[in-house]
């Protein structure tokens, strides 16, 4: 996680943005009065948003974790795929 000043942003807005969405880093803009900001990538926020959903959920995040179980026991099966034409 970076920490920079308004004033420092301000002055390194391109650089900051694209360090935040190219090396998937979280920001921290520090401001007067301890009133800071985060700063993070959309697709960062979107991946948050989707993590509170199905960990906030208690039946999703039941079933994830019976799911992970699963697999960690090797309690899989293997499918193959079937290809459906849809111009027919």
């Amino acid at each position: 996680m970076l920490a920079v000043n308004y004033t420092n942003l301000r002055e390194n807005m391109k650089n900051y943005m694209d360090k935040v969405t190219n090396d998937y880093e979280t920001m921290i803009v520090t401001r007067k009065d301890n009133k800071n900001v985060v700063m993070m990538s959309e697709e960062a926020y979107n991946n948050l948003l989707e993590n509170v959903h199905v960990m906030g959920n208690k039946a999703n995040y039941d079933w994830l974790m019976e799911s992970k179980e699963q697999l960690e026991k090797g309690n899989i099966s293997a499918h193959e795929l079937i290809e459906v034409d849809m111009n027919e």
